[in-house]
Order: structure tokens, then C-alpha cells, then sequence
């Protein structure tokens, strides 16, 4: 007999080679049922699994959280084998499950649209009432590969596999190269939902053939479905892209080149507003604001180390006048060229540059998202000259500005993030190994002066030092850098940077990079996702809209009002076009516009303002006085 350790603590004996389902029908008939896979001594198994030795087990059912990714990769094979059934000659890539569902990529005979996925459900469905068994075994290699040798991306996955044994699992007609766990039948995925098809390179490869990726997700109930279901739909409705197209932020033009925003009258708006506000609060720390090319000299990068470690993320040099010139990607190699045209003093120290630059990288055209990722982008950026010993005050300023800034757009779903060099793969990052080990040691040290919570990333450091990264969760589901710190000791030492101390000796500065905002347009594009393009009300593009009843009668009193308000910095329209008073406040409100002010009788009578509040019905009868001070004072307190 074996012994079993359950998951409460007690144990129970076992007949050698008894199956992790007959342990669960043993204890009870209704846990049996709701059991996805089992866990013997920490690592997940198929229910079948045989308990041959001495072990602790646990039975994993819908409720607990690892269950998830498992019924997702089983619902993916379940997909896989209603596409071949319905088109023949399907060729099968790699299905995994992934964070709230699941994909796979076909090689399909036919182009497949999303208007195709409803039949494919059908199909799937048809599988599930089959309730087909799900086997696992092993063959070796040779087999596996004459097995599915009609396959060329099996037979790819198969040399791939190290071991000499490659696990198939199998329901019916349908058997692929995987392994697993899975669940025991196909009657257990009920619960799925197909929504999307795409492109993708065979194994994330431009050079490969592109396959039909097709995502779904599968979820325990019926009710947990709909609930994710919501939440998606919610997404479409935040979704940058199409804020940014409604509101009238920013387009695109291939004619102009894709990834290259260009930003509307609205979206400027916000973009000057944004700048002002970090460029306000900048000045107020010390910053002293440059402007610099948004090219340079190619020798500038090769100095700086980007021409060496950063060069196929850059676009193309340009050869004139016998000089190579290149659209930069980043600015610190002008601010340390800045720092070095005059001398210092240790007592100069910090020196604090701080920029709003354009920048240019060369993003492949499958990563292009909106304006979240593109090809011409402006970042809020500084590099902070420092003395050693000003490093953790430095740092900890800072934090507090990112913690301030965030405070007042109320971002509370964040984490700290370390990023460190790839140790294994130190070929990324030049400089040595003592100044990389002391720079993340001081790192460490201050984050724990400032007893702020973090976790640690190997291979996610800049190539010339490790950062502190702030992610945000957003309002889609997505995890996106917003503001980073980095420190470096390696560009003082390429551009020969170099203070006079308190014993009159030149010796190196270090330098802290450090992004609030971060992308300009990715943080507009966040910022769009996170209020659902309701922008706080000192960041609308027009802040109120003001809508005569009757032309003949009320225009020339809400021209006075327009031109009042715009006396006072509010961002203010006028709509007289000659339509129903209920279609113009209607279209305001699909503008997000956050107050319409409707102009009549009584308020030309009496020199009032009747203000409808956006999403709101109710309306209110203020002085123009009073309105005025009211969205001054948003204005000025930036709410």
C-alpha cells in the first residue's frame, strides 16, 4: 500500500498504480466530479495518472485558480480538433493557454473571418456532447514524427523536443504533440466562448509562414463566461483606438507612414495640457527644460553604445555632406553632450535636465498599437548629473514626484518594478561586472530606505543599467510602463563626464534617466483607456459646449457667454446650427463634453447659465459668475 498525504493534512493508504480519479471517487463522488487534474508532490497531473510511490496529493478543482489555465489549453485542443473537421487539411501549430483564454494557429486551407467562428463553436459543441475520452502517452521521437509527418509544424515542434520520449494526447480522431495536463473528457470544457481571428508568424518569426491565429477563452460556469464576457465588451468600449477616432485625438495615414500619429486639434490640446502640468511641476524641483535635435550624428550613438546595442531598433542612417546623421531614439546622449560643454563643481551638483523629446524607433508593423506603441513618439524625459552620495535623495524625489503625479490622476493599480541585466546573457549590455553588481546593490538599498514594495525582473534593464519601472494595470487588462528611473554609471563613463570634487579632482558623475509620464502618447492612450475618454475636467479638449434654444432670440447672448468663458481660459463651443435642441445636447454627450449649457428665455433674461452635467439629467441654474469660478477653479486645482 501507498501512503497519501491529502491536501488538509490527513492520509489515507492506496493500492500501488490506483489512479488520481479513482483517490477523488474514493473520498467522494461529487469532489470526483468537480476534479480538473490532480497535483502529486507540487507538479500538476492528469487525472489517469497513476500514484505509484509515497506522496502528497491534492485535487484541483474548478474553484481553484490553477484549474483555469488548464481547461483553457484543454479547450484549445478541443478547437483544434473541430477545425479538422471541418477543414480538411488543416496543419496544426501551437495552441497554448494564455492569460484569460487561449489561441491556436492553423494552417488552414480556406481564409477564415471572425463571421466563421459561430460554425466552429457549433462544431466544438458537438464534441463536448460526444464526451470523449482524453488519453495520454508517449512515443518516441521517430514515431511521433511518422505519426503526424503530414504535419511539418508537428514534425518541427517534435526535433525541438530534447527528450527522447514526446508526450501525445489524444480524444478521438484527434491527437497532438503535448504535455498536458488535461482534463479526462471533453464533456468537462462546456463553457467557451471564440472571439477573435488574426494573423501570426509561425513561432513569432517574420521570416516564417503566417498562419490563422484564433483566440477564445473558456471559464468553470456558465455565469463566470458571461461575466468575462462583459469585461471584454467594456474593453471595445475603452479601447484607445477607438476613443481616439470618436473624440477626434489623433489619426493615421499610410500616405504619412504607419505608426506615425498625428494628433488632432482635441489631442493637441490634452498633449499641451499634459506638458504644461509635468513641465509646472518640473520647474518647481529644479528642472531646467532644453530642447535638443531630433537627430544626430551617427558617432554621437556609436559613442553612447545605442549604434552597437540598440542599432536594429533605430531607424537607418542618412548620408550627407560625408556625415552619417540618424533619427534618435532616445535623448540622453545629447544631455550628456549638454552636461560636458562647461565646467562644474561638486557644489553645481545635482544638475537637473529635463526635456520633452521626440523620439523615433523602428517598431516592427505587427507591434504598432495605436498611439500605445508607434513608430514617432514624445517622452517626458530628464537626466539628473549627480554625486555619488546624492544618489538615494535623488532617487527618493523621484519616487515621491511619480507617487505625486499619480495621486492626482487617481492611479492606484500600480507595482515597482527592479529590472536587472540578464546575467546570462551579459552580451546585451556593455559595461562591466562590478560597476552592474554596485549599481543594483545601491538600487536595492535605496528602495528599502524608501520602504517601497518591488519585485525583481531579470533581463529587463536598460543595456546600461538597472531601473526601477512602475507598472500599471490598465483599465483593458494590459500592463504598461508608465514612469521608470534608471541608474547609470556607464554613460559618464563613454562621454568622459566629469565634475571638479571638494579635493579639486575631476572624478565621474553618475547620471539617474528617469521618465514620469513617460510616452506622451502612451500615457494619453492609458489615460483615454482609464476614464473611458471621460477625461478629468481640466484635460477636456472643450470643457463646455454652449447651445442656444432658439437662434433668433438666444444667439447673441451665448456669443456674449462664449466669449466671457474664453476670456477666462475655459475651453468653451458654440453650437448654432439650426437643429433640435434635444439632438445637440445628445450629440455634446457623445462628445464626452463634461457641461452644455442651454441658453433661453430666463437665462437671457436674467443673465444666468443653465448647465447639464455630462452623464447627468438633472439641470442647474447658476450666475455666469459662478460658473466661471467653478471651472476656474478645476483648472487651477486640476480636477
Amino acid at each position: 500500500m501507498i501512503n497519501v498525504i491529502l491536501k488538509d493534512g490527513s492520509s489515507i493508504q492506496v493500492e500501488e498504480g490506483k489512479l488520481v480519479i479513482e483517490v477523488a471517487k474514493q473520498l467522494s463522488t461529487s469532489l470526483a466530479k468537480k476534479c480538473v487534474v490532480g497535483k502529486i508532490d507540487g507538479k500538476l497531473v492528469d487525472l489517469k495518472t497513476p500514484i505509484t510511490k509515497d506522496c502528497k496529493l491534492e485535487l484541483v478543482t474548478f474553484d481553484d485558480e490553477e484549474a483555469f489555465e488548464v481547461i483553457n489549453h484543454s479547450c484549445a485542443h478541443l478547437m483544434a480538433q473541430a477545425m479538422g473537421r471541418l477543414y480538411k487539411g488543416t496543419k496544426y501549430g501551437v495552441g497554448p493557454a494564455i492569460e484569460e483564454g487561449f489561441y491556436y494557429d492553423f494552417a488552414v486551407p480556406v481564409a477564415l473571418t471572425n463571421d466563421d467562428l459561430a460554425k466552429i463553436e457549433a462544431e466544438m459543441q458537438k464534441i463536448v456532447k460526444e464526451n470523449l475520452a482524453i488519453n495520454h502517452y508517449m512515443l518516441k521521437k521517430e514515431e511521433a514524427k511518422a505519426k503526424f509527418a503530414s504535419d511539418k509544424y508537428k514534425c518541427e515542434l517534435i526535433d525541438a523536443i530534447d527528450d527522447e520520449y514526446v508526450g501525445i494526447y489524444e480524444q478521438g480522431e484527434y491527437a497532438d504533440v503535448c504535455r498536458g495536463p488535461h482534463v479526462i473528457s471533453t464533456g468537462m470544457i462546456k463553457n467557451f466562448k471564440l472571439l477573435s481571428v488574426a494573423g501570426a508568424y509561425w513561432r513569432g518569426d517574420f521570416k516564417n509562414d503566417v498562419l490563422t491565429r484564433i483566440y477564445g477563452t473558456c471559464w468553470p460556469t456558465k455565469e463566470a463566461l458571461e461575466a468575462h464576457l462583459a469585461v471584454l465588451e467594456d474593453r471595445k468600449q475603452r479601447d484607445h483606438r477607438k476613443l481616439g477616432k470618436d473624440m477626434q485625438i489623433f489619426m493615421f495615414d499610410d500616405l504619412v507612414g504607419r505608426g506615425l500619429p498625428m494628433w488632432l486639434p482635441n489631442g493637441f490640446i490634452v498633449r499641451r495640457l499634459l506638458c504644461d502640468y509635468i513641465m509646472d511641476k518640473e520647474y518647481d524641483l529644479d528642472y531646467m527644460h532644453v530642447m535638443t535635435p531630433s537627430l544626430g550624428n551617427v558617432e554621437l550613438y556609436k559613442t553612447s553604445g545605442h549604434w552597437a546595442h540598440y542599432k536594429d531598433d533605430m531607424f537607418p542612417a542618412m548620408e550627407m555632406d560625408e556625415e552619417a546623421y540618424v533619427l534618435r531614439p532616445m535623448n540622453c546622449p545629447h544631455h550628456m553632450v549638454m552636461f560636458r560643454s562647461k565646467p562644474h563643481s561638486y557644489r553645481d551638483l545635482p544638475v537637473r535636465i529635463a526635456e520633452i523629446a521626440n523620439d523615433f524607433r523602428y517598431e516592427a508593423s505587427g507591434a504598432l498599437t495605436g498611439i500605445e506603441r508607434t513608430r514617432a513618439f514624445s517622452q517626458n524625459d530628464s537626466h539628473i548629473f549627480c554625486r555619488p552620495d546624492q544618489i538615494a535623495q535623488e532617487f527618493k524625489s523621484v519616487t515621491k514626484l511619480i507617487l505625486d503625479v499619480y495621486n492626482d490622476f487617481g492611479f492606484k493599480n500600480y507595482k515597482f518594478r527592479l529590472s536587472l541585466r540578464d546575467k546570462n546573457n551579459t552580451e546585451k549590455y556593455f559595461g562591466n561586472d562590478e560597476l552592474w553588481e554596485k549599481s543594483e546593490a545601491e538600487l536595492r538599498e535605496v528602495l528599502k530606505e524608501l520602504g517601497v514594495d518591488y519585485y525583481e525582473a531579470e533581463g529587463e534593464a536598460a543595456f546600461y543599467g538597472p531601473k526601477l519601472d512602475v507598472q500599471v494595470r490598465s483599465a483593458i487588462g494590459h500592463d504598461v510602463t508608465l514612469s521608470t528611473i534608471q541608474l547609470d554609471y556607464q554613460l559618464p563613463e563613454r562621454f568622459e563626464l566629469t565634475y571638479i570634487d571638494q579635493n579639486n579632482q575631476k572624478v565621474r558623475p553618475v547620471v539617474i534617466h528617469r521618465a514620469i509620464l513617460g510616452s506622451m502618447d502612451r500615457f494619453v492612450a492609458f489615460l483615454l483607456e482609464e476614464t473611458k475618454g471621460i477625461l478629468p475636467i481640466w484635460l477636456a479638449p472643450c470643457q463646455t459646449m454652449v447651445i442656444p434654444v432658439n437662434n433668433q432670440f438666444h444667439l447673441e447672448y451665448a456669443k456674449e457667454l462664449v466669449a466671457k468663458l474664453k476670456k477666462n481660459k475655459i475651453r468653451v463651443k458654440l453650437d448654432d446650427r439650426e437643429e433640435k435642441l434635444g439632438y445637440k445636447i445628445r450629440e455634446a454627450q457623445m462628445k464626452k463634453i463634461p457641461y452644455q449649457l442651454v441658453i433661453g428665455d430666463n437665462e437671457v433674461q436674467n443673465g444666468t447659465i443653465t448647465y447639464r452635467e455630462y452623464s447627468k439629467k438633472e439641470q442647474v441654474t447658476v450666475s455666469v459668475d459662478d460658473f466661471i469660478s467653478m471651472m476656474v477653479k478645476f483648472n487651477n486645482e486640476k480636477k
